[in-house]
């Protein structure tokens, strides 16, 4: 089994993030993004791993950001380590199957939510207001439900820590100006239907997804993560079953694990049993071999 990488440490680059899952040095004109095997929920890290997580959403993004090339550019530049800066050789054992080296995008303010069925957050809202980020959807859904049509219901970006909230579109127009806002949109919902009828064909229902964008020269570029276990709700298609939480290839694993316990949903972070790591990881290995077939 690979070695678990809580975090990298790499003396000879700077470092400028260390997030919930990804480790970011500035190497010059570049970034180098690093995912360690680091997991989170409810916005809190766990403290442990799961071995090899790192290379699966690597992996899982890097096969997205190509499929949808002709859709929207990526800020991928190479995950070859030998064509990485000097500087980074060194390291090349931390590197290796866990990292991009990417253009210095500058991150939009919003973090870009697209759904195609009811769950989450968004079943709690409609449950609530029968609207979802202020869209109003027809009564009668049940929960796991396929939308009638996809919606683009946006959030802000978080510090560590804290929670995402959703904003209304309005919002993102205020904040990135209405013809980005629209853009941003459109590829949004392009690039999800995209990856759902691929899904799809692999027995993978993707109930919802966030992306996140960045201008670099002005140009829109699709950065961070692509339609991962982390980022996504991925279901098996043959368990579907609307009027419940679905089981899934994701960490809404970890995340039912964790609401059956005491625990109130802010740092520390309880102890997770190593059963249900083991089963995390399987989750995260089975949607990286059902979607590249690797």
């Amino acid at each position: 089994m690979t070695a678990t990488i809580m975090q990298t440490d790499c003396p000879g680059l700077k470092l400028v993030n260390r997030g919930k899952v990804r480790d970011i040095y500035d190497v010059g004109e570049y970034l180098l993004i690093v995912t360690s095997d680091r997991i989170s929920a409810f916005d809190v890290i766990m403290n442990e791993g799961i071995p090899g997580k790192g290379q699966v959403l690597t992996e899982i993004s890097v096969f997205w950001f190509s499929m949808m090339q002709d859709i929207i550019p990526n800020h991928i530049v190479s995950t070859n380590v030998e064509e990485f800066p000097s500087a980074a050789l060194a390291y090349r054992d931390q590197l290796e199957g866990r990292s991009m080296l990417v253009k210095k995008a500058r991150p939009l303010p919003v973090e870009c939510i697209v759904r195609g069925y009811i769950s989450g957050s968004g079943w709690k809202e409609y449950q609530a207001k029968g609207s979802i980020c202020g869209i109003p959807l027809p009564s009668g859904l049940k929960e796991s439900d396929r939308l009638p049509e996809v919606i683009f219901t946006p959030s802000t970006k978080a510090e560590l820590g804290e929670h995402d909230e959703n904003i209304p579109f309005s919002k993102v127009e205020e904040l990135c100006g209405a013809a980005l806002a629209a853009q941003v949109r459109d590829t949004t919902i392009a690039i999800y239907e995209r990856a759902r009828s691929y899904a799809a064909t692999k027995g993978i229902i993707i109930a919802d997804t966030k992306f996140e964008f960045g201008l670099y020269n002005d140009q829109l570029l699709w950065i961070d993560e692509a339609l991962t276990p982390d980022s996504s709700r991925f279901w098996p298609a043959d368990q579907y079953q609307p009027g419940g939480p679905q089981p899934s290839f994701d960490k809404q694993f970890l995340r039912d694990y964790l609401e059956t316990l005491d625990w109130g949903k802010k740092a520390p972070a309880p102890d997770l049993p190593a059963e249900i790591v083991r089963k995390t990881g399987e989750k995260y290995r089975e949607a990286l071999v059902r979607l590249t077939g690797k």
